[in-house]
């Protein structure tokens, strides 16, 4: 697994200082086969998305709109919806 850190991980620890972002593979995030579908025939490992891998969250600045889109309805949270629900607000 090659997985580096986000390079905006300063201004990142401001925003949601439990999580910790990484820049990975598609194929290394593991993704949800039903977003994978979506994905259509995108090479797994050569996109990368900018995430959490513990708490399924990825950063929607640093990930390819078709990868946000194709994780909608998955377990996984777009940082900018994650944020509410861990201050205990849903929207």
């Amino acid at each position: 697994m090659t997985v580096h850190a986000c390079p905006d991980w300063p201004l990142l620890m401001e925003v949601a200082p439990d999580l910790r972002f990484v820049h990975c593979t598609l194929r290394d995030a593991r993704l949800p086969t039903d977003a994978i579908v979506h994905l259509g025939g995108v090479d797994l490992a050569e996109l990368a998305i900018c995430c959490d891998l513990a708490s399924h969250v990825f950063n929607p600045e640093h990930t390819d709109p078709q990868i946000a889109e194709a994780l909608r309805g998955t377990h996984w949270f777009d940082l900018r919806e994650w944020r509410p629900r861990a201050a205990g607000v849903v929207p």
